[in-house]
């Protein structure tokens, strides 16, 4: 059954053409849906059709080579300005919010790497697509883990302060160099909000993993300090 769907998927016919849409329909779906758990911007309907479109223009680019074979047509041509053009449409899942967080980057990879299936299923290269498929899903489900699990033990980690007025900074460099923490970053952002102190994004080195693990805490409570998150 495989050996056929494969066969079929990759010859040139209606049913072989169904199959390949189908299928990027569905690595669309699957991607999207991690996606819409997580409530990203991108969700199913987005990936659905970044990977169908995509199949659409491998198989269209199949057509013209086979129906037109006096003119010289690159069959990669299209393809190309798909992964191209799907890296602007990925730039605006991309966004740097108020407290200079970056969001968005997996989504934008994801529709890039949902176009790069796409044009595979669309080729015929649909166990290629499958295979993909099972790498993304590891990626979002098994790596997703392990990303987390390196940044809770990560000696270097971000913050993003609010300060109450101005002289605040000088007395929390302070405080992290009674405790021993190094700061190896510190960029510094001005209210635009008359008496409120200036806010900032910060690294700090932090070699015990129990300090890293109250520090948030510990920063929170400090009198000087309007807000505080890790980023």
């Amino acid at each position: 059954m495989w050996t056929w769907f494969i066969e079929t998927a990759r010859g040139w016919s209606a049913a072989g053409i169904l199959i390949r849409l189908a299928v990027s329909l569905l690595v669309g779906t699957v991607i999207g849906i991690d996606r819409g758990l997580k409530h990203r911007g991108a969700g199913i309907k987005t990936h659905a059709l970044v990977c169908l479109g995509s199949a659409v223009v491998m198989v269209t680019s199949e057509y013209v080579s086979m129906t037109f074979p006096d003119i010289r047509a690159d069959m990669v041509r299209m393809g190309a300005q798909v992964i191209s053009g799907v890296g602007f449409l990925g730039v605006g899942t991309i966004m740097v919010t108020g407290r200079h967080q970056i969001r968005g980057l997996t989504t934008a990879a994801g529709l890039w790497t949902c176009a790069c299936i796409g044009l595979a299923a669309g080729i015929g290269f649909v166990d290629g697509a499958f295979y993909a498929l099972l790498m993304v899903v590891f990626i979002f489900k098994i790596l997703n883990r392990l990303d987390g699990f390196v940044r809770d033990h990560a000696k270097v980690q971000d913050y993003y302060v609010e300060f109450v007025n101005g002289s605040s900074v000088g007395l929390f460099m302070e405080e992290m160099r009674n405790r021993g923490i190094h700061i190896s970053n510190l960029e510094l952002v001005k209210s635009k909000i008359k008496g409120e102190g200036p806010s900032a994004v910060m690294t700090l080195e932090i070699e015990d993993k129990q300090v890293r693990d109250r520090i948030l805490g510990d920063i929170q409570n400090l009198e000087y300090i309007r807000f505080a998150e890790e980023t």
